[in-house]
Parts: C-alpha cells; structure tokens; sequence
C-alpha cells in the first residue's frame, strides 16, 4: 500500500427494507466500533445512484457492504469478487432507482473501476417494510464484521477496536 492510498466503503440498502438495510447497518457499526485509519472513507452509499460515480473512481480500494442475494442460507456471509458484483447487488426497492450494476457499469466503460473491488455482506433473510435488521442478521452481524475488517487489513489499512465499544 502507498502512503496516498485510498480505500472506500460504501453501504448500500434502503434501512425501511428490513435485511436491505445491512450495509448501512455494517456502516455504522464499523464506524462506532472501529478506529478508522487515514485513507479509508465511510460512505452511506443508500440510494444515491449515478451520484456515487465520483467516489467510486476516487477510490484504489473499494468495498460495497450490503444485503447480497444468492439464494444462501439467511445469515450466510458472502464476498463477491469484483467480476462477480454487477449480478447479485442493487436490489431495486423502486422503479425510478438508479440501479449500482448502471453505475459500475459506466465506471468499467470508463476504465475507472478499481482493480480491488469486492462486495462483502449477507444473504438476507427480510427484505420488507420494517425498520431493522432480522434477528438472523442482528445476531451474524459480527461475523460479517470481522469479514470486513480482515478485508482492510489485507489491503493495508487496521481498524482497530474502540475501547468504548468493547467496554460497552
């Protein structure tokens, strides 16, 4: 890793769809239980479209979190390599969505797509109107989290607990 390497994590889901909701749920822990170091950015990537292609062609290292469908058991942790993304994200919660396979689509034609790309997440068990995750995903949630951190340290950037939140 370069001094000026750029990490990004952007979560996805929409958190009134239940499941749909983990990446921003995985977002927000990572960023309550984790010191994060320089270079990595935490995005809330929830249903912003074509506007997230800035941030994805800023990034050297890119990690989507979200509910990932693969047919799976409820609470299975999944990764998707980066040739493997565009076929199971983005579950469209309306019609009028930007869907993320048009964003990564455009990024790739462009040349911009990182090389280190990888969606990291968990077959959902949920995905209905109600706020919060199901309790299958709530009680996997820290087996997704370990996944995610393991995934920064591989590419060079430790995330190290914080004392509050394991105090806590």
């Amino acid at each position: 890793m370069t001094e000026s390497a750029r990490c990004t994590v952007i979560g996805l889901g929409s958190p009134l769809m239940g499941d749909d909701g983990l990446g921003l749920v995985a977002l927000e822990r990572l960023r309550h239980a984790y010191e994060i170091p320089d270079g990595v950015e935490l995005v809330d990537g929830g249903t912003w479209g074509m506007s997230l292609l800035p941030i994805i062609e800023d990034a050297d290292h890119l990690l989507f979190v979200d509910a990932i469908n693969t047919g799976a058991p409820a609470g299975t942790v999944i990764a998707l390599a980066r040739d493997e993304i565009p076929r199971y994200l983005a579950m469209k919660v309306s019609p009028h969505q930007v869907d993320l396979r048009d964003v990564l689509a455009v990024a790739e034609l462009r040349g911009t797509l990182p090389t280190d790309t990888i969606a990291l997440g968990m077959q959902p068990e949920r995905v209905e109107m109600m706020v919060g995750l199901s309790p299958t995903l709530e009680h996997k949630l820290d087996g997704l989290m370990a996944t995610i951190v393991s995934r920064l340290e591989t590419w060079g950037f430790t995330c190290r607990p914080r004392l509050e939140a394991i105090c806590a």
